[in-house]
This record gives C-alpha cells, sequence and structure tokens, in this order.
C-alpha cells in the first residue's frame, strides 16, 4: 500500500482507504487501536498501513469492528492468530461475528443486483479479494466496559444498530471525531454521488426507516470530523452529516 491510502485525519488518527473499504488507526504513543480489518484479501494492505505511521503490526492492543461484514473482519482471525490480538464487538454483534447467523448480502442477491450500474466491476473486485472466504471469528468478544474504551484513542461505542443488529460507531471526543462504519458513508463503488449517505438498500440488514432513526445517536455528538467504512472523510458537523444523510 502507498503511503498515500493512509491519511492523518487528526492528530493519531488515521484513516485508512482500502481498494473497496477504509480502516482506523489509533495511536497512542507505541500503542494502536485498529477499527475494523479490512477485507481478507485487505491482510497485507492493513499491516502496511500500520508500518506506515511508524508501528508494528504487535503494537496493536485491539481491534475494535463496526459489525461482522467479510470486508471489515479480514484483519481478525490472523492478528489473533499471529499476535494474540483481541477483538471486540458490541454485545448485540457477537453471535454475528461467531456465525451463529449471517446478516449480511448473500450471492443470490448479489446477482440479483447485477443489472445496477457499477455492480458488477465491484463483485468482480471483491470477489477477487475474498469477499466469499469465511471469518467466523470465535474469539470475538463484547466490549470489557461500558463509556470509553481503555485503549489507544479512548474511543467511545456508540450503538447504530440496523445496518446489521449490533453495529456500532466509535466516537472519539478528544478530536472531536466519530468512525461510522457503514451505518453513514460518503460514498460507494456502486454509487452514483459522493457526500454524507446511506449505503445502497442491498446492503442493509434492516428498513431505510430504521436506518435513518439509527442516525440520531451520531447527530448531538460534539463532533465535525466523519470516518466512514467507505468514501473519504468529511469534515463538517456531524449533524448537518446526518441531515445530508436524510434528505440524499
Amino acid at each position: 500500500m502507498s503511503d498515500r491510502g493512509v491519511v492523518e485525519a487528526a492528530e493519531d488518527v488515521f484513516l485508512v482507504r482500502g481498494s473497496a473499504v477504509n480502516w482506523v488507526l489509533l495511536r497512542d504513543g507505541t500503542d494502536l487501536t485498529l477499527v475494523d480489518g479490512g477485507y481478507p484479501g485487505d491482510l497485507e494492505d492493513v499491516e502496511a498501513s500500520i508500518r506506515a505511521i511508524g508501528r508494528r503490526p504487535e503494537d496493536v492492543r485491539a481491534i475494535l469492528v463496526t459489525h461482522a461484514h467479510v470486508d471489515h473482519l479480514g484483519a481478525v482471525n490472523p492478528f489473533h492468530h499471529r499476535y494474540g490480538t483481541p477483538a471486540y464487538v458490541d454485545p448485540a454483534e457477537v453471535g454475528h461475528a461467531h456465525r451463529d447467523y449471517l446478516e449480511q448480502l448473500t450471492p443470490p442477491k448479489l446477482l440479483a443486483n447485477l443489472w445496477r450500474p457499477r455492480v458488477l466491476p465491484w463483485a468482480v473486485h471483491i470477489l477477487r479479494n475474498g469477499a466469499t472466504q469465511d471469518v467466523t471469528a470465535p474469539h470475538v468478544q463484547a466490549f470489557p466496559s461500558t463509556g470509553a474504551l481503555d485503549l489507544p484513542g479512548a474511543p467511545v461505542p456508540v450503538p447504530t444498530h440496523g445496518h446489521t443488529s449490533g453495529h456500532t460507531a466509535y466516537y472519539l471526543p478528544s478530536v472531536g471525531a466519530v468512525i461510522t462504519g457503514d451505518s453513514l458513508v460518503t460514498g460507494h463503488p456502486i454509487a452514483a454521488t459522493t457526500g454524507p449517505q446511506l449505503l445502497p438498500a442491498m446492503f442493509h440488514h434492516t428498513d431505510r426507516t430504521t436506518l435513518l432513526a439509527t442516525l440520531s445517536t451520531l447527530e448531538d455528538l460534539d463532533a465535525d470530523l466523519l470516518l466512514p467504512g467507505h468514501g473519504p472523510l468529511h469534515r463538517g458537523p456531524i449533524r448537518a452529516a446526518v441531515a445530508g444523510a436524510r434528505h440524499a
């Protein structure tokens, strides 16, 4: 991965734009928190992004997962096996990470949407990047505490249940940023526009009305930096970003 894919969005907060999905690095001295882990095929890029900011993969103290879709779990099992890195999710997402059930775009649903503009080239790319691999992660646990987590960056979990049953954003009060995962994005390879928006309907576990309602947990946060799971970073009040998504 080129260093150009790693953007220091705020002091010690890095948004990394992979080929089809983002992840975030939070640095505190020599220690890191990794938020999300890309596709299975992104593993080398995840490790390269860590080295690009002067750290080592073994410096990651924990991986926080916004939700247990394949494009956010790619590094979770390899990091656990290689470095013993723990991974945490919202309690409502543990069963999904363990694959007790699946709330994800299925191959039949993908095939039914191949006629849509831009879907076919995106589908070919993600299949090459490991979209059909088994990412069952039995070691993933619920957050060890409530409130700000005792990890680099002191992220605060914010429930945004809807995209999946336990989807979670992470608020970084010290820099006024929100890592929104797939609850609020700024673009996607199959999206026609950029800017704060919901992902296309085929990706969600629930309906648009419910998804928009979940954004209420974000709009009162004191934040003016949005770090999405897909698309570029966005600067501006989070309340305005939510309003933009509601009217998109």
